[in-house]
């Protein structure tokens, strides 16, 4: 694998003129046989709408909040973590073994031990050994601690079998960082190590940045929520799909509901997408200009904002993301991710507007971009970006058959989505590689 050296991701606000430059490509990128082969949505280029949805989400001012250590895991720090005091606090031993002053031998105090956490042990005289454990202070007038294995007792005497340097096997005080010394800067994310740090540190809370509040809302009247497919009907595979997939995302999903196609559930979409509480409402399905697809209606009456209306990219075309709010009396910025309602078309929607777009509104860093050498030849599409589900071996991404919009079975069985340019790739063309959560770590939960 390879580090990608262009790999640079749009952020700050969302000017008019990046919105000029996002039309003007979107129009370049278009399918050449014109507005009714797409549509009739200005398609942005699958780049350029990722770079939309960071932007997107850095505009957005970040709430806070101070939570507990464990709260604290997966979050991002708001605040630095600088060092409440030096670390470590004291003098200690790094081994099990002997305090000693002076040359040796020793004469070796009888009847006491250092132990870790207990008083510190009165000054040593010259010549004297006392018996340490690992994290006990030091004694004063220690010359260095040595290890139980590399010494020998003979009496009341210890005698060293190599030779004993000056401050060996002792962390000195401060060795880590001294009172006020930044450890981290603010946003880092929160991973275990970190949370070990800040407790060595001496901290019970940090500030952070809270995850993303997400509502899911699944449309269609077709979808089944128990049994197998009969009669025309589907089951619905994208309710028990999305909400850990976005809590992997880093999203705290607050509700997942089901809505039909039929106007008593265009007036609820209309009333979830005009007051849900959430950051970013996730819709299914009805994005595209269908006589059922009520995505872009409701957006319209909202008042939103559209931001992204499709991308060159199959699966997944006609995905979108809106913004809605932030004006007198709009309440707060929200944004809307629409997800086309085939399963793997949604899973591109995920990896294209709805990572990048929690990812800033988290306040954390654009994922790492990186190449990997395809095994094989991989058709691309005519005019658009493919994102293909990948195994990844030592070497090289090897694609997965089924792969259509509507399957999952491969992305069930990868790694990864690579990035597939128009008119495909080549055997042993390096691809971009799109991590899929589960397999790179994703956030910690």
């Amino acid at each position: 694998m390879t580090a990608d050296p262009g790999a640079g991701t749009g952020t700050g606000t969302d000017s008019d003129a990046d919105r000029a430059l996002d039309q003007a490509l979107a129009l370049v990128s278009r399918d050449p046989r014109g507005p009714a082969a797409d549509g009739g949505h200005l398609a942005a280029t699958w780049l350029r709408a990722r770079e939309s949805a960071t932007r997107a989400g850095s505009a957005v001012r970040g709430r806070t909040h101070r939570v507990p250590l464990p709260a604290a895991l997966g979050e991002v720090l708001a605040a630095s973590l600088d060092a409440l005091g030096d670390l470590p606090s004291f003098d200690t031993s790094a081994m099990d073994g002997w305090a000693v002053a002076g040359p040796g031998p020793w004469t070796i105090r009888p009847g006491e031990s250092a132990l870790a956490g207990s008083e510190r042990p009165a000054p040593l005289a010259d010549g004297e050994a006392l018996r340490i454990a690992t994290g006990a202070r030091i004694p004063a007038d220690t010359t260095a601690v040595i290890r139980s294995e590399h010494s020998r007792e003979a009496g009341t005497l210890l005698y060293a079998d190599r030779p004993v340097a000056t401050g060996q096997d002792i962390r000195p005080r401060g060795q880590e960082c001294r009172s006020g010394d930044l450890l981290l800067p603010a946003g880092s994310l929160v991973t275990p190590a970190v949370l070990g740090l800040a407790a060595a540190a001496g901290y019970d809370e940090l500030t952070t940045r809270p995850r993303p509040r997400v509502e899911i809302l699944v449309l269609g009247d077709e979808l089944l929520t128990e049994g197998p497919p009969h009669d025309g009907l589907i089951r619905d595979a994208l309710s028990p799909m999305l909400g850990p997939w976005l809590t992997r995302l880093g999203a705290e999903v607050i509700a997942v509901r089901r809505l039909g196609d039929d106007p008593a559930g265009v007036a609820a979409l209309l009333a979830a997408v005009t007051g849900s509480s959430a950051d970013v409402v996730v819709t299914t399905g009805g994005t595209a200009s269908g006589p059922v697809d009520h995505v872009h209606p409701v957006l319209a009456e909202a008042g939103a904002e559209l931001l992204v209306d499709g991308v060159s990219v199959r699966p997944g075309h006609p995905m979108l993301l809106a913004r809605l709010g932030g004006a007198p009396g709009q309440g707060p910025v929200r944004h809307l991710v629409g997800l086309p309602g085939n399963p793997l078309a949604a899973v591109s929607g995920l990896l294209t507007l709805a990572e990048p777009l929690l990812r800033a509104l988290a306040g954390r860093r654009p994922r790492p971009r990186y190449v990997v050498p395809v095994e094989g030849d991989v058709p691309g599409h005519p005019h658009d970006t493919r994102l293909v589900p990948v195994l990844l071996t030592e070497d090289h991404a090897v694609p997965l058959r089924y792969n259509g919009p509507a399957m999952l079975r491969g992305v069930a069985a990868a790694d990864a989505l690579a990035v597939v340019p128009p008119h495909g790739a080549r055997s042993g063309q390096e691809l971009e590689i799109l991590d899929l959560p589960w397999a790179s770590g994703g956030c910690f939960t």
